[in-house]
């Protein structure tokens, strides 16, 4: 399997990773003494918006501040399930206008990818030079990549505004391992995703397999297990300010719990399973959805906080839309197609 082209296979769809965001920002981070303090400390580092009362109306109530450019380098999924198509629509529901990088192109519908096109990595690397010339962007989520070469030129490609400041937030989840538990990428893709993409990352988002394939090991079962994972997958990142890794346990039983850790805290993020069929791009939008939350000025932990609540009404309110016989997508705009 591992020797045959990756555009020759055929895939089933990626797995679900999870989480949930009312419709009500003031529910998604609510104004206790201790958040109002830590929310003090946070707007003298970075100046943020105030908190919208509806996300309907997140664009009118940040109009007193950029809207923030937050960009996607990932693959493009025909259903619009996963990808690019789902993280600009994730961009677009949490108040941040999207732009995008294509990888990778796939054919794949709700029950299977059949196909994979990788994009001549030259051609990833001039979209990237071409857009930081002229667009100013806060955050950049980085999902599919589909090969090493590529991998590369995204690493090259992102080095040059890291360096000089213009892009503050790296949102890195590493799309490689499919619902059934096959590979995505190709063993020197995954050397080079570690090597070359992870030091730039401010945050990595790995599911359970994920992070058994960047550990050389099998995926973690148990919260012990978890713990060991996330501090192993923390040393791959820099060491140069605040990096974090959310390891996403979706796939063990029952609730899952998610651990975030930066290199001292370990913080554990339970949630509610949602029953649903309808989770394909779970992973993408979760890390699209932190990418937003970071571009807009919000602390990493709470970004996280938030993104997971939008991705657990996203999946409450799946089963609204009627997007194909498989695995549909999460329902981006539950806030805003209420009516």
């Amino acid at each position: 399997m591992r020797g045959e082209p990756i555009a020759a296979r055929r895939r089933a769809l990626p797995a679900p990773c999870a989480a949930r965001l009312p419709s009500r920002p003031a529910q998604f981070f609510p104004r206790t003494a201790a958040f109002a303090q830590h929310e003090a400390v946070n707007q003298r580092r970075t100046p943020r918006p105030p908190a919208p009362q509806d996300s309907r109306n997140t664009v009118e109530a940040t109009s007193g501040a950029k809207i923030p450019n937050v960009l996607s380098i990932a693959g493009i999924d025909p259903s619009g399930g996963a990808g690019i198509f789902a993280d600009l629509k994730a961009f677009s529901a949490l108040g941040a206008y999207g732009t995008g990088v294509v990888a990778a192109l796939t054919a794949q519908n709700t029950q299977a990818v059949t196909g994979v096109h990788p994009v001549p990595p030259a051609f990833v690397r001039l979209q990237i030079d071409t857009l930081f010339a002229d667009v100013r962007i806060e955050a950049a989520k980085i999902g599919m990549l589909g090969t090493a070469p590529i991998a590369q030129a995204v690493a090259e490609g992102l080095a040059s505004p890291i360096a000089d400041g213009r892009l503050a937030h790296r949102v890195v989840d590493p799309v490689m391992v499919a619902k059934s538990g096959d590979m995505l990428l190709d063993r020197d893709a995954v050397g080079m995703l570690i090597d070359a993409v992870l030091p730039l990352a401010t945050m990595i988002t790995p599911n359970l397999p994920e992070a058994g394939a960047l550990l050389g090991e099998r995926a973690p079962e148990t919260m012990r297990e978890m713990q060991r994972s996330a501090e192993r997958l923390r040393r791959l990142l820099a060491d140069d300010g605040l990096r974090f890794v959310l390891l996403k346990g979706g796939h063990a039983g029952g609730d899952p719990v998610d651990l975030l850790h930066d290199g001292e805290r370990m913080i554990e993020l339970p949630e509610t399973r949602v029953e649903t069929r309808n989770t394909h791009g779970t992973g993408c939008t979760l890390s699209a959805a932190i990418a937003a939350l970071l571009a807009r000025g919000f602390d990493p932990v709470d970004a996280v906080r938030g993104a997971k609540r939008y991705l657990t009404e996203a999946l409450r309110q799946a089963d609204r839309l009627e997007v194909g016989s498989g695995h549909g997508p999460v329902h981006h705009f539950h806030a805003w197609w209420n009516r």
